[in-house]
């Protein structure tokens, strides 16, 4: 299951508490994003070892800029990012986020 993230603290909690996570950053306006939330959707619920989680860009800029500045990854929405152990080992944006890319990610990084 996908879950809404929306603070700074929240994302640190994460950090802090989770080994491996993905992060959707998911633009509540744009077409694209919408297509790949739903494909970040059908990996989340054919894979729940992974934890999923997103935040709307409109409702969380603060979040999402601190997650481009503390990793240097520039802004995309939508852009799916793979954590482990604290590190963004792997992002991908636009049509790029498929639920085949996604397995691929973790199989690849994990």
């Amino acid at each position: 299951m996908v879950e809404k993230i929306e603070s700074i603290e929240q994302f640190d909690h994460l950090i802090k508490n989770e080994d491996s996570f993905y992060l959707l950053k998911h633009s509540l306006t744009c077409p694209i994003s919408h297509a790949a939330y739903k494909e970040y959707e059908k990996f989340s619920s054919e894979n729940q070892v992974i934890p999923t989680y997103y935040l709307a860009v409109q409702d969380s800029r603060p979040l999402s800029t601190e997650i481009a500045e503390r990793f240097q990854i520039k802004h995309e929405s939508p852009q799916a990012l793979l954590f482990h152990n604290g590190k963004p080992m792997w992002n991908a944006s636009h049509w790029k986020i498929t639920n085949r890319s996604l397995v691929s990610a973790s199989s690849e990084n994990l």
